[in-house]
């Protein structure tokens, strides 16, 4: 199969965005969510003032529950999809730099490369927006994503052969890093959320696209079952030997390094140029904005760069919280073959 053909230009993603989308599914999208939001349990929010609970995920009740709703009901995968597929905070900045550069290498260099002057979450289109128009893209179609695997329509996980490439971290550092993301984005309307808070919702599941474990263990136990079309990655590995994960990724994504790429240093390239270090520098991530189409929420890049280091939960959890969320871990992991670090 082949997969040599180039993902959309960065520059090119908000563009066919706004290409024309069918009104009447759109129309069929919003009856549906109308007749269904009154009736969703609710919890507090981080960036918004609640969330809701719909098919045992929570959302936030605008943005996120429609995108779902119209992925569900709508959205029309190809055989030769790839996703990036992230609970927010898992390192998703970091994967869409090193999938894009793998999977693009041999049309940019890296002199010039397109993650210079754009932050990675442009430069891939996001499946959950809604609605949203993705069949201008050319295939093999490079897309990311928050959505469960179990929430995913069989269409995405039976009946083609789209390929997943997930990534997760540890709980403690999710949290920290979650907390700390979110009080930048609530509105000044909304007093900031604790850390005592959002720790009692992060244990209960009540974060965006939770229970945390919840969606790592759907991804976790597809990789399992279908190793050949669900890549599984911890962050704490890809911060510890970056090339030998990122030479795996090239190989799932169907671009593996040639031994010519491996003797040039092309992997290390890879890395170099998709480092903390790197990117957080950037001027493009330093001072410019990221306007979200499904919400219209505009972000500083600069926040998707906060410290990208393992284990900064210790900075911020007692020794009560480490202990409990160790406690939730250990249960919900229990016999699934999955284990964090301590």
């Amino acid at each position: 199969m082949d997969y040599s053909l180039p993902s959309p230009d960065c520059n090119t993603i908000s563009k066919t965005y706004n290409g024309q989308i069918n009104s009447d599914l759109i129309q069929k999208t919003n009856e549906r969510y109308r007749e269904t939001l009154p009736n969703l349990p609710r919890g507090k929010g981080w960036m918004t003032e609640h969330l809701v609970q719909y098919q045992g995920v929570w959302l936030t009740p605008n943005a996120a529950l429609k995108g779902l709703m119209w992925v569900q009901d709508h959205f029309k995968p190809r055989s030769t999809d790839i996703f990036l597929a992230t609970f927010p905070k898992t390192g998703t900045t970091w994967l869409k730099a090193l999938t894009f550069a793998t999977f693009n290498r041999t049309r940019y260099g890296f002199a010039d490369h397109p993650l210079l002057t754009t932050v990675p979450h442009g430069c891939l289109p996001f499946l959950d927006a809604c609605p949203n128009d993705l069949d201008g893209f050319p295939s093999p179609r490079l897309l990311s994503t928050h959505i469960p695997y179990t929430l995913l329509p069989n269409s995405m996980t039976v009946n083609q052969s789209c390929r997943f490439a997930y990534i997760c971290r540890d709980p403690k550092d999710v949290l920290v890093s979650k907390w700390l993301f979110m009080n930048k984005l609530r509105p000044k309307e909304l007093a900031p959320i604790s850390l005592e808070e959002a720790f009692e919702l992060f244990c209960q599941g009540i974060s965006h696209y939770g229970p945390y474990w919840d969606h790592v263990l759907g991804y976790w136990k597809a990789s399992l079952e279908t190793p050949e079309k669900v890549l599984f990655l911890k962050y704490e590995e890809l911060k510890e030997e970056p090339s030998v994960v990122v030479k795996r990724l090239g190989e799932f994504l169907g671009h593996p390094f040639s031994l010519q790429e491996e003797s040039e240093g092309v992997v290390e390239e890879i890395v170099k140029l998709c480092s903390f270090e790197n990117l957080s520098n950037l001027e493009v991530n330093k001072w410019s904005v990221l306007k979200l189409l499904s919400t219209q929420i505009t972000i500083d890049n600069r926040h998707f760069f906060r410290k990208g280091k393992v284990g900064d939960w210790k900075s911020y959890l007692t020794d009560e919280m480490v202990k409990r969320i160790n406690e939730i871990t250990s249960e919900k992991l229990l016999g699934s073959g999955l284990v964090f670090g301590s």
